[in-house]
């Protein structure tokens, strides 16, 4: 089974701010998530119920998975040191 993934503009946005190496290796990543949405190396965030975090390099991806409808929502994408902040 296949998910289908979602990317809000705000996450284009920031994948087109980062370099161009960089956005290939995460374009990777993402489309894997869509045949294996929790792939080893993924952790379940604790602030939410469906939501997970996969790193790559410097650089972390958060995502909404809904296993119900088969979707998964990209949250955000940016450098380890500005995904955490509220």
């Amino acid at each position: 089974m296949t998910y289908t993934i979602i990317m809000p503009k705000a996450v284009q946005k920031q994948l087109d701010a980062l370099p161009e190496d960089i956005c290939e290796r995460i374009a990777i990543k993402v489309q894997q998530l869509a045949e294996n949405p929790r792939p080893d190396g993924v952790v379940k965030m604790k602030s939410a119920d469906n939501e997970y975090r996969i790193r790559i390099g410097n650089y972390r991806i958060r995502y909404e998975i809904n296993d119900k409808e088969l979707i998964i929502i990209l949250l955000q994408c940016k450098h380890r040191k500005d995904i955490y902040r509220r």
